[in-house]
């Protein structure tokens, strides 16, 4: 029988600026969920890339005085390199101005959705925010101005094409109410709803190729409009996969998948909730069957984004403080429902309490330990001449579930402190067997062996347990953890150093 198959892509972002943290979180979580699904014996496939063909990266490169094509390789090159500082497992990356299998396939949907009636072209008037790149009716607004940015939006009056979405209320909101479509967490799934209960509007698909400065793909059959940015990205979850030509990879990944999983942010859910689904019914294409939201990152109450200037670099946190200590604190503070607010210091903060001073110091505690009393040889673990550790033994049997329920009900905060009780558990047997004393009593050596057998197995469980999360950091407490040739562990060393000292000059903790 062939392995479950899972899909899982993260929305691409705009690159009229280089990359921030906000976005960072949604790769980080992407890649747990690839990660963790690899371990349990899956077939996945993580896609990932850049959002080239907007007018927002055009007006950003006029403002650069540089070509657009100039402008948009120099920052997607910035977004693709981010996966290797993150230690982001990407099975492909996709650049939507760049990659041959895009515009062929957004022309093949653009295609097949018209085949069906549901194309239309019509003159518009009407209220347009550049960085959402999005209409808006007057009601959509606060006090005049877009939500999102709180810029007024622009007066843009032309001929487009409309894509029928008024025709899929009803579809859309089946889909959710059977299951076929999984909006996480409810309150996005509630609102949806709401939307779908206020009625859909057809919505414009192409741009005039004036507006559009001549950025973008053609409409086909229509080369004096350019299809619109949202139609252009979204499809990139099937042309990605090929779709459109003979590529196997759409047959089995989006067709021949169990799951088909959207990680995006709350702006845009609308999009990913809404006029995707709709686009895939059209087409007569499966739904996805998860759109996972997540809230924002902000910096002193304020969303971090490129336009609000206060945007955090993922690449120079790691730089400074590295890979565990970026990934643990977006995975381990991190809400699953609502902003969550960055500081560099609470990063710091909880680098040193949870992998210095909690996995570090119990590795290093329980290493040291086997090599003092035992020659650095580890007691294997049954048989036990008692029920010693069997309240640390249950917690690690139990663990495992508990991670993979909190990452099936999309909530990286509860998985990992699943993960953490593990360790809380052998600091508890640690106290209260208090091996140190054991050792002094020559009739309590098979207590001792049966005491360090459990700690090494648990910290060999949390190895285990924390490889999607902390990649690194599991490596070495596996590597901490297992015997060389001669059966005696690597002599006890420091794991993780402390972030809040003096680290190449800088002092943040």
């Amino acid at each position: 029988m062939n392995a479950p198959r899972t899909y899982l892509t993260t929305t691409i972002p705009y690159v009229n600026a280089r990359p921030h943290l906000g976005f960072a979180l949604e790769l980080v979580q992407a890649d747990v969920l690839a990660r963790h699904r690899r371990l349990r014996g899956e077939q996945v496939r993580l896609l990932g890339g850049t959002d080239d063909n907007s007018l927002k990266n055009v007006l950003a490169a006029e403002a650069a005085g540089l070509e657009v094509a100039e402008f948009v390789d120099r920052n997607a090159a910035a977004f693709e390199a981010l996966h290797e500082p993150l230690a982001i497992s990407l099975d492909d990356f996709i650049r939507t101005s760049r990659d041959p299998r895009h515009a062929a396939g957004v022309a093949a949907l653009w295609r097949r959705c018209a085949a069906a009636g549901d194309l239309y072209r019509k003159h518009y008037e009407g209220l347009y925010c550049v960085g959402c790149e999005q209409f808006y009716t007057p009601g959509e607004l606060v006090d005049g101005r877009c939500a999102e940015h709180g810029t007024e939006p622009q007066t843009v009056a032309e001929e487009n094409w409309f894509f029928r979405l008024s025709r899929y209320t009803e579809p859309l909101r089946a889909a959710i109410a059977e299951g076929r479509l999984r909006i996480e967490p409810a309150a996005r799934r509630n609102e949806v709803l709401a939307l779908l209960d206020g009625g859909l509007h057809d919505f414009s698909i192409s741009r005039s190729h004036t507006r559009a400065r001549g950025w973008g793909i053609p409409v086909p059959g229509d080369p004096e409009q350019v299809v619109y940015v949202w139609w252009d990205a979204l499809g990139n979850y099937l042309t990605g996969l090929g779709y459109g030509s003979e590529d196997r990879a759409f047959q089995d990944w989006w067709l021949g998948s169990e799951r088909r999983v959207h990680l995006v942010g709350k702006g845009v859910l609308r999009f990913h909730a809404v006029y995707w689904p709709a686009m895939l019914l059209s087409a007569g294409l499966p739904l996805p069957t998860d759109v996972l939201v997540h809230d924002y990152l902000t910096v002193d109450g304020r969303k971090i984004s490129k336009s609000a200037g206060n945007v955090v670099d993922p690449t120079e946190l790691v730089d400074r403080y590295g890979t565990d200590a970026v990934r643990w604190w977006l995975l381990r503070e991190v809400a699953k429902v609502g902003d969550t607010d960055f500081t560099v210091e609470r990063l710091v903060a909880r680098a040193d309490a949870d992998l210095a001073g909690g996995l570090g110091n119990l590795v290093n505690r329980v290493v040291t330990m086997v090599h003092r009393y035992r020659d650095g040889r580890g007691p294997e673990l049954e048989p036990a001449p008692e029920p010693v550790g069997d309240a640390l033994l249950e917690v690690c049997r139990a663990a495992p579930g508990e991670v993979t329920a909190a990452l099936d009900a999309y909530d990286f905060r509860r998985a990992t402190a699943a993960a953490w009780r593990v360790l809380e558990a052998a600091n508890r047997t640690i106290d209260q067997r208090r091996p140190w004393e054991l050792a002094r009593s020559p009739e309590s050596a098979d207590l001792l062996d049966a005491t360090l057998a459990t700690l090494l197995h648990a910290c060999r469980t949390l190895a285990a347990l924390l490889t999607p999360f902390v990649p690194q950091a599991a490596r070495a407490v596996a590597a901490q953890c297992t015997a060389g040739e001669d059966g005696r562990l690597p002599d006890p060393k420091p794991l993780f150093a402390r972030l809040a000292v003096i680290k190449s000059g800088v002092v943040q903790g």
